[in-house]
Formats: structure tokens, sequence, C-alpha cells
């Protein structure tokens, strides 16, 4: 593999995937997607794994959303595809044999909240921040957000988390059910870590059976829904209050939304 924006270690049984961006807040753009999808292609022939951790580079992010700057740019149609592909990823993720595990150490907004999402389970730093912000920018989440955010904090949170773009913290992260611990900084990883490796030594048949069926009944209409968000994300590239979102984001300046 050669992978320029993730960090790819095993240890144990145990691998760690970093996600390094570090100058564009571990952002997700269409090159870090694919070299996702490579690295989940090794993992899935590698016998000798038995958990994954996946985690950000610096202390800032865990990862801060899909590449804004890079999606200002698409139309409907590359919108479209571009959902379909970070949502194909996150389900590949998702349906690991192997249990996965999110450690939150900063921003995990949009692509980034989609991503911890698409894992078993979630750790967060006391400076993690949760948000799907993308109405701010005239669009909605694409990677699943609008199918998994309300499995993991009901629908009535889910609706306020994403119609008001707001972040939270991880205190209340954790409140809602989107994180399960919240630890120091220094000790998040090290956390992590032992999760999985403590699910690593299980019985692996019965947790990938456990994980199966866990996943199975709590989504079972997430294909459905994913193409529905996947259909509204791409249409909302085509709209003038679309374009003018993205384009104030990455010009650093307020939106001015007209209603079209």
């Amino acid at each position: 593999m050669q992978l320029e924006n993730i960090l790819w270690s095993v240890d144990g049984g145990v691998g760690l995937v970093t996600m390094n961006r570090p100058k564009a807040l571990n952002a997700l753009n269409a090159q870090t997607l694919r070299e996702l999808g490579q690295l989940l292609d090794a993992v899935e022939k590698d016998a000798t794994l038995k958990a994954l951790v996946i985690t950000g580079s610096g202390e800032k992010a865990f990862v801060a959303g899909a590449d804004i700057a890079e999606m200002s740019v698409l139309g409907p149609l590359e919108a479209r595809r571009f959902a379909e592909a970070g949502q194909r990823t996150f389900e590949r993720l998702e349906a690991l044999a192997i249990p996965t595990v999110a450690a939150v150490n900063g921003f995990a907004l949009g692509g980034g909240c989609e991503l911890a999402m698409a894992c078993d389970l979630i750790y967060a730093s006391e400076k993690a921040r949760f948000g799907q912000p993308e109405v701010s920018l005239g669009i909605i989440p694409g990677f699943g957000g609008t199918q998994r955010l309300q499995r993991r904090v009901g629908p009535a949170r889910a609706m306020e988390m994403i119609l008001t773009g707001d972040m939270v913290d991880a205190a209340s992260a954790k409140a809602w059910g989107l994180a399960l611990e919240v630890l120091p900084p220094e000790k998040l990883l090290e956390h992590a870590v032992g999760q999985a490796r403590k699910i690593a030594s299980r019985g692996p048949a019965a947790v990938a059976a456990a994980r199966r069926i866990l996943r199975a009944t709590a989504a079972p209409q997430l294909a459905a829904g994913q193409e529905m968000e996947a259909d509204a994300f791409g249409m909302l590239f085509g709209t003038e209050d679309g374009r003018e979102g993205l384009k104030a984001f990455v010009e650093k300046r307020p939106a001015r939304f007209q209603s079209r």
C-alpha cells in the first residue's frame, strides 16, 4: 500500500489507523477515501488482525469533516458520487469481521462524525467536539450521518444536531450515547487500544456473530436511507444556496442564503 494521508501500524493483532492530513485538520478528500478503501482491502485479507482502532493525527482533530475546498467545485452528479463513495467506504468499515474502535481526539465534524459512527465503539477526549454542521453550508450529511446519528442519539437529538449544525462537547456526547467514555487527552488512545485488545481476546467467532446481529437489527433500512441521503446531497449541490454555502466557507465569510 502507498498511503499518503493515513498512517498504519499493527501491534499484537490490533491495527491502528491514524487519519493524517494535519494541515487540513485531517479532512476527508477523495484521495483519503480511496486510501481508506485500500487499507480496508488489506484488513479484510489479514487473518492475524483481531481489532481496529481509528484516530486522528495532531491534537486538534479526529477528522474535521469532508474537504470543503474540494467539494465546492462539484456539480450535482459528482457530489452524489462523492457521497456514495463515502457511504460505501463506511459501510465496509462497519461490515468488517473484526471490532472497530474510534478514539476521537478533537473535532469530529461532518464526515468525521460519520466516520466515528461507522465504528462499533466511540471513546472521546475531553477536547473532542462532535457535530453535523452541513446545513450551515447549505447541504446535508452525505456519508450516512442522517441514518447513523439517529440510531446513536435518538431521532429528536439527531434532528436537533443536524438542523442546527451545532457542535456538542464530549460530555454531552456521552450523555446522549454518542460517546461511551470521556478521557483526558493523554489517556484516550491507551484506553481505546486497551478496549480493542480486551475484545480481541474474546472468542473471535462469537464476537463476529454478535457484531453482525447487532448491526443488522439496529439498522435494517440503512441502505434505503442512505440512498435518499445521497440523492438529496447531490441535488443540493445544484442549488444556489448550496453553491453559496460552500463558496462562503472557502472564502471565510458568512453565507448569504436566498432560499434558491
